[in-house]
Formats: structure tokens, sequence, C-alpha cells
């Protein structure tokens, strides 16, 4: 039986990863039953990584071994990079048959740079050439933020031929930004002699955030409004995400589609990958943010009850340039309200980098806790 992943992949052009990673799931064989049923590239960020170290026991010998090893305590951002390093490889390895078969274009696992280097572009260029020289697998992407330092990282890493997951991007001209500083990267490799076959990366646009913060703005009118202007505000509770991302995939197609970009021979455009795509209001149907956003030459990362619910009852159809005028439209009522699309991404870009930020510090505030909690226990370093 086909599988909804399958079908939009080979009927619609768009591809289904996964966005969760841990442990246990590359252990029991379920990630490879995910791969089995359609799904085909992975991202993973700290926020899901602190979760899995929370709720798995799968951690707690490595974690009792390096608590325990050498005379000398391991720093907790080296535990942090072992504990990643090794499950990262471990998916890559899974997901290797998909990036063969697909010639580079699918069958990525992505790790991100640590966040604290958003503003540092040299930082963040450094950081990603350690993590590609030590986890050495040619189906990794660096995750880097869509940041103005974090353009510079792009055309500089897609340069030296790696592969980028370019995160964090709410607003249209952020993502325009982002499209050409990849063809900037491109470019450079191609004076260097590349092969730019190799070279992949996606444009990771951030969905149901938005929403959530547009709807808070539509609310707060809502419940001033009379009952005659009611309607045509809540007409456009839950319209701007998509309506945002259907802009953002026209502007794909007609930098993908241009010169500049064709001049690149064996070149692979860089894909749109709708991020944030789990529902967040229950008021709207589960699988919203995949099932309006199908199309070809995109992938949409999925966490687990999104999947889940998208391989159950998900339908498929070609629905990313579906009605672009009645998007327009969307973001224009939204102006006249005072309510400023663009102004909102700008916000969403700013507190998506302090969340990032955040999680990691907790995640790295978990491991300390973990790890002083282990070195302390009678018989640690015999745990294996």
């Amino acid at each position: 039986m086909t599988t909804n992943a399958e079908r939009v992949h080979r009927e619609f052009g768009q591809s289904l990863w996964y966005d969760n990673l841990e442990r246990g799931l590359l252990r029991s064989g379920a990630f490879q039953a995910l791969l089995d049923a359609g799904v085909r590239g992975c991202t993973s960020n700290p926020t899901i990584f602190e979760k899995a170290i929370k709720s798995s026991a799968e951690y707690e010998p490595a974690l009792r071994r390096l608590a325990s090893a050498g005379a000398a305590p391991i720093s907790v951002e080296e535990i942090y990079y072992d504990l990643v390093v090794e499950d990262i490889q471990k998916a890559a390895d899974l997901l290797r048959p998909i990036y063969d078969a697909s010639e580079a274009r699918d069958g990525y696992i992505s790790v991100e740079v640590q966040p604290k280097y958003a503003a540092d572009h040299g930082a963040t260029v450094k950081e990603a050439l350690e993590l590609v020289a030590r986890i050495q697998r040619p189906n990794l992407m660096i995750k880097v933020p869509a940041t103005e330092p974090g353009l510079i990282a792009i055309r500089t890493l897609i340069g030296k031929g790696v592969s980028v997951n370019v995160t964090l991007i709410f607003g249209v001209g952020q993502y325009e930004n982002v499209a050409n500083a990849f063809i900037d990267g491109l470019e450079r490799a191609a004076k260097d002699g590349r092969d730019l076959s190799r070279i992949a990366s996606v444009a990771s646009f951030f969905v149901s955030r938005l929403d959530s913060a547009i709807d808070k703005q539509l609310d707060a009118r809502i419940a001033k409004a009379s009952q005659a202007e009611r309607p045509a505000l809540e007409k456009l509770r839950g319209k701007a995400a998509i309506a945002n991302a259907k802009q953002a995939y026209a502007a794909y197609e007609r930098i993908f589609g241009g010169p500049r970009f064709k001049a690149l021979k064996q070149a692979q455009a860089q894909r749109v990958l709708w991020a944030s795509t789990g529902t967040k209001d229950p008021a709207y149907p589960d699988t919203l943010y995949v099932d309006e956003l199908i199309g070809p030459n995109t992938v949409n990362t999925l966490p687990p009850a999104t999947l889940a619910a998208f391989q159950d009852h998900g339908k498929p159809g070609r629905t990313v340039d579906r009605d672009l005028p009645a998007a327009n439209q969307v973001i224009t009522d939204l102006a006249a309200l005072g309510i400023s699309v663009p102004e909102e991404c700008e916000r969403q870009l700013a507190a998506g980098v302090a969340s990032f930020a955040g999680s990691l510090d907790s995640l790295f505030q978990l491991l300390t806790e973990r790890r002083a909690a282990l070195a302390s226990t009678p018989g640690a370093s015999a745990a294996q």
C-alpha cells in the first residue's frame, strides 16, 4: 500500500522529512520503519535532543561513561557534541541509501551550529567545518540561522562545498536574501571547480508560528469589534502563515527559474523546506500546514504527531501554488488593518534566535546536572 508520504513525493515532488531524533528511535528500528514508509530525511535541534535525554534511558550508559572519563572532567559542551555526533552519524548511515538513490538530493540529517554564534559569521563557519570533520558523512546538512551574519556564513560554507540547512526564515524578503546568498556560494564553488551537483541546501521557512502571532493580534481586535466588523476579522484567522509561505514559493520559482541560477550547470536548486508545521491551534485541522503546502521541489519536515496524522488522513495534492492572488489578498487585508506580516516576521526571527539559544542553555544545564549526579554514583565508572 502506498503511503501519503510516498504519494506526495512521487506525484507532487515534495519530500517529507522527520523533525525528531533520539537514540531509542534509531536502535529500535522505528526510524528505519519511517524511512520504509516514505520519510526521506531528518531534522533535529537542541530542544528535541533535550526532550530525548529527559524521556529516555538510552543515553544513560554514554552519560555515565563520559561523566567518569579520565582524571579531568569532560566539559558539558564536549559531552553534548559526543552524544549528538553519535546520533547524527547513526541517522546518516540509515539515510545513506536514500541519499545515494536520489543522487544527493534527499537522505539528509541536519545538525545546527550553536545559536550563540548567530551574530558571528566567523565562529559559525568554524564550528560548521568542525562538525563536518567530526561527523564525516556526505549526507550531513549544517543548520545556520538566517541572520545577517548567517548569510555571510552561508556563502562561505556553500562555496566550500558544505551542504546547508538555512533555518529561522519567516519573511519573504528574508527568504530572497537566503536564496541569493546560496547562489553566491554556488558561484564561488563553481570558480573553485567543485561538483555543484553534490552541494545541497534547504531554506527552512517557518510556518505555524506566524499564525499564532497574527491570530493573537486579530483576536485582540475581534474582542473590541462590533458584531458587523467581526466576520471579516475572523475570516483572516489562520490564513497569514500559508499566504506568506505561498508568496515565498512564488519567489523561489522566480529566483531559481532565472538566468543567474540556470547558468550554474548541474547545480541543485535550494529547496524551500516548510518548518514549524505542527498545528498549534486545536481549532485548525491537524494537517493544515502539510495539506496546503504541497508542491514540486519542496520539503516539509514534520513532528511525530503531524507525520502520523498526515499518513493517516492527509490530503495529497498540488496546493503550494494554488490561488496565489488570494494569498496576496490576505497579506493586503491584514496590512489594511495595520497588521504588518513583514514586521511580525522580523519579530519572529529575533524571538526564534533567542528561543534556540535558550534551548541549548537548558540542554547544557540538564547535562551539567546529569553529569554531577552520575559522577557521584558509586560504580559509575564501571557502567558501560
